[in-house]
Parts: C-alpha cells; sequence; structure tokens
C-alpha cells in the first residue's frame, strides 16, 4: 500500500512528516541513556525536566498556533520547524540540569508549535472533504518514520558510546532541518474561509471560550491515555504480570505500528463529516473496551500459549479502536473549529497529547499494573464512556458553530 498522497501539497507535508518523525523516532530512543549515561544528569533530576518541558509545550501550543493563524501557517512551521532542529544541537551541548531544563522546554514548546501550524497548512490547503484522509496519510507516514528513527537509535543503543548517541541525535537535528526545507516549499495560499463577526477575531485565547470544543479537546485527552499503555504499561504488565514471553513486548508494539502504517487510510475513508466522526470514535471507544478485557485475561495466572494468545487478540482489536478514534477525532478537530484560527484550535487540541504524556504513566501503572484485572476493567470502562459522551459533545458544539455565525463544509450534516 502507498503511504504516501497523490503528487501536490499534500505529498510534500507527508514527506515533511516523514522527516519529522525519524527524528523523533531516533531522539525518544536514545536521549534518556544519552543524558543518563553519556551526560551524566542524575536520573530523577532527568525526569523533572522532561516534565517540566512537556508543562512547557503543553502551554505553548495555543499561543504558537495563534501566531499561526496571524503570521501565516507555513512561515510559522517553516520557523519552528527549524527551532525544533536547533533545539536539538543546543540539547546536545548541555552539561547541566539547568541548562538541560531551558533547552528541553524550548525543543517541548517548538515541537507543540509545529504541531498547531503543520495542522493549520493542512487545513488551509486540501479541501475539507480530503482533510482527514490526508492527516490519515500523514499518520501512516509517521509511524513509518518513527519505525526508521527506532532503528537508527537502536544502532546507537547497540554500540552504546558517546560518538553514536551524539550521531543520531545530529541526524535528529538535521531531520528537522529538511522538514523545514520541504515545508518552505510548499504554497503560500489559502484556502477561502468565510467571513466571520468583527467581534469574534483577534484573541490569542479565543479556544478557551469554546466550551464545547474544550469538551471534546477533554474527552480526546481521556481517550489519549491509549498512548502511554501501550508505549509503557503495557510491557510492564507482560512483564510482571504474566506468563508470556518477554518478547511479546516487542510484537505488540510491531504489530500496532505496521498496522496503523498499512491501514490507517482505509480506516478514515469511512469518515466524511461530524456525524461519522462522532461515530467512529465512540466504536473505537468501544472497542478499546473489549481490548482492556482481553488485555485482563491475559494476567491471572494465564498459561504462556494462553497469555500469549489474549495478548496478539487484544492488541488487534486494540489497533482497530485506535485507528477509528484517530479518524473520527482528526474529523471533529478541522470541521468544529473556525475556518480562520485552525492553528489556535489545533494547538489547544493536541494539548491532550501532552497531558496523555504527563499523567497517563503514573495512573495507568497505578490502575494495570498495581489494581491487576479490576483496573483494567476500570480502564476499559473510562474508554467506552469518553468515547459515547463525544457524540452529544459533538452534536452540541455543531449547534455552536451555526450559533456563530458560521458552518464547515463537511460539518453541515447533523450529528
Amino acid at each position: 500500500m502507498n503511504l504516501l498522497p497523490a503528487p501536490g501539497p499534500a505529498r510534500r507535508l507527508a514527506l515533511a512528516q516523514l522527516a519529522n518523525s525519524v527524528g523523533d523516532g531516533a531522539f525518544f530512543v536514545t536521549f534518556a541513556l544519552f543524558f543518563t549515561r553519556i551526560v551524566g544528569l542524575p536520573a530523577a533530576q532527568f525526569g523533572v525536566g522532561v516534565s517540566i518541558g512537556w508543562v512547557a509545550g503543553l502551554l505553548a501550543g495555543v499561543p504558537l498556533g495563534h501566531l499561526a493563524d496571524r503570521r501565516g501557517p507555513r512561515g510559522t512551521a517553516v520557523l519552528l520547524a527549524a527551532a525544533t532542529s536547533l533545539s536539538v544541537v543546543a540539547l546536545l551541548g548541555v552539561r547541566s540540569v539547568p541548562l538541560f531544563v531551558v533547552a528541553m522546554c524550548a525543543y517541548a514548546s517548538s515541537q507543540a508549535g509545529l504541531h498547531a501550524a503543520r495542522q493549520a497548512l493542512l487545513a488551509h490547503l486540501v479541501a475539507p472533504e480530503l482533510r482527514t484522509e490526508t492527516r490519515a496519510y500523514l499518520q501512516s507516514t509517521t509511524n513509518a518514520g518513527l519505525a526508521l528513527g527506532a532503528a537508527l537509535g537502536g544502532l546507537a543503543l547497540w554500540r552504546d558510546t558517546a560518538p553514536a548517541y551524539v550521531s543520531v541525535l545530529a541526524v535528529d537535528a538535521a531531520a528537522f532541518a529538511l522538514a523545514a526545507f520541504i515545508l518552505r516549499s510548499l504554497p503560500a495560499t489559502r484556502l477561502s474561509v468565510p467571513a466571520r463577526p468583527a467581534a469574534s477575531t483577534g484573541s490569542a485565547w479565543a479556544v478557551l471560550r469554546d466550551r464545547p470544543y474544550a469538551v471534546i479537546t477533554l474527552l480526546q485527552a481521556v481517550l489519549l491515555l491509549n498512548m502511554p499503555l501501550l508505549s509503557w504499561v503495557l510491557p510492564l504488565w507482560i512483564a510482571e504480570r504474566t506468563e508470556a514471553p518477554r518478547g511479546m513486548v516487542a510484537a505488540v508494539l510491531v504489530l500496532n505500528t505496521l498496522s496503523v502504517a498499512l491501514l490507517q487510510v482505509r480506516v478514515a475513508r469511512v469518515v466524511r463529516d461530524v456525524r461519522t466522526g462522532a461515530r467512529a470514535v465512540r466504536r473505537g471507544g468501544a472497542l478499546l473496551f473489549v481490548a482492556c478485557l482481553v488485555f485482563a485475561l491475559s494476567g491471572g495466572g494465564a498459561s504462556p500459549a494462553l497469555a500469549t494468545l489474549c495478548l496478539v487478540t487484544a492488541a488487534v482489536v486494540q489497533v482497530a479502536g485506535e485507528m477509528l478514534h484517530s479518524a473520527g477525532s482528526w474529523q471533529l478537530s478541522f470541521d468544529l473549529a473556525p475556518p480562520d484560527r485552525h492553528g489556535q484550535y489545533q494547538g489547544f487540541f493536541s494539548s491532550g497529547v501532552a497531558l496523555a504524556r504527563m499523567i497517563g504513566p503514573a495512573l495507568l501503572t497505578t490502575l494495570v499494573v498495581t489494581w491487576g484485572t479490576p483496573g483494567w476493567f476500570v480502564l476499559g470502562g473510562i474508554f467506552a464512556l469518553a468515547a459515547a459522551l463525544m457524540v452529544p459533545a459533538a452534536r452540541w458544539a455543531q449547534r455552536s458553530t451555526v450559533g456563530a455565525g458560521w458552518r464547515s463544509t463537511s460539518a453541515a450534516e447533523p450529528v
């Protein structure tokens, strides 16, 4: 299956995303060991610095997205991709905890702003009916790039020398510089947007007064706890609570990555408007609930063969739910945002990623690893409830777009 959209702005966006994700894959695999083993930062202080950095990114997404709305998403995206590259270079020169915190804040803020500007750029360059499919292509490209970047990082882990780590992080900096170059080649033209009342323009924090969109973003943050579930908590569950081979940790992650890379575009094609987007999120949450129940069956003294079967089955159901949730949430995030504020709204919507990264590991470790089987039931219920609430929340948000005097092209059909 082709991982890239047809030639044009969408393909160049995908290529820029590929460069970003290669850099991210290399960075996330190696940076913890680089700073604790090579630089020598204490592990606890390193962890605090990373958390502070993600808090900065959480706070920076909306104002940097607003900057993209005011100054143009292409120029802002180019600037922030370059800033991300420079922040990685700065991290390579860090030798103390205070400087690490400063550089990490710059890195996380640039990343958060880049995501918002890139989504605004997509909204302005791609017709509304093609946005979710294009976003699915970008997600497939992201997974492919993360796998390639992680492989590069794995080489550094195998060598376990300072030059190896530095080389891989230098690749990360170069990847973001390449992304800036690709983004610079995109056209600066914007899709025409409906006129809006003058009183509604100009605020950098208008999204915070949009209560329906804020509720949808909160529900999205809850559903995004699925991210640390796979990358952080499930490996601990497999190692400490099941009799399955330890290699199942890698097998589950590979299954997820390949499934998204190969199937996300196909799944996204069932989503066309707010109604189908909300329904896709609801179905995705139901599948996540089922996946949690099956994951629970892998513990409790199950034999190695039964535990392995349960883990593989649950992983298949989980990735199906993840892809439905992703496609539906992308549609809602675009269709329910004012046409002239995609940067600000996308910056706010993506704050759920930072929230999930900050609170997810501790919360899910308590639920799943400490509580065991009952924790899986609670977590599954949380996913199902948040997804079910997305339908009335989307209906509420859609009514508010009509009352505000604008309506997205693909948001016209009632939920």
